[in-house]
């Protein structure tokens, strides 16, 4: 395996495509669904968590009922992409909560930003007071999302 993977048979992507849909099955259920007892399912759940492949469990929220329907993303060119420049843009990214991802990118420009905010105000204050102070940030530009037509967690991936 290549890139840090890990061989996964097909009872392991059963798992992994279950548990995209419904991370809170019970054992009992998930061994049933991918043809196991529950037993080797358990372990198998286990080996993925230790490996990596599974790196957590969380709460899907919709952000549209939480009032944060305003989507923007930002192309941001660094004045300095030396590594030690790049990690502590990194750093400063992690702390600002309106990030929802970023993308070190192989582009015209460094980073891919989505920003989450509840308007066009609330972005207007992320972007001039947050996104534009972060180390190294050079120039940036907005594009702003009319219509969401796919989002969501990785599904049927296996």
């Amino acid at each position: 395996m290549q890139n840090g993977q890990v061989g996964l048979d097909r009872f392991d992507h059963k798992i992994l495509d279950v548990l995209s849909s419904d991370g809170r099955i019970s054992i009992t259920d998930l061994a049933k669904q991918i043809g196991l007892s529950k037993s080797p399912t358990q372990a198998r759940l286990r080996r993925l968590e230790a490996e990596g492949v599974i790196t957590g469990y969380s709460a899907m929220m919709d952000p549209i009922r939480l009032g944060l329907d305003h989507v923007a993303f930002v192309e941001v060119k660094l004045t300095d992409t030396r590594e030690a420049a790049l990690a502590a843009f990194n750093a400063a990214v992690l702390k600002v909560g309106e990030i929802e991802q970023a993308h070190m990118m192989a582009s015209n420009f460094d980073y891919l930003l989505k920003i989450r905010t509840r308007d066009m105000a609330a972005y207007r204050t992320v972007l001039g007071e947050k996104i534009s102070t972060l180390p190294h940030v050079a120039s940036t530009s907005t594009y702003v999302a009319m219509e969401a037509v796919k989002e969501g967690p990785l599904a049927d991936v296996t």
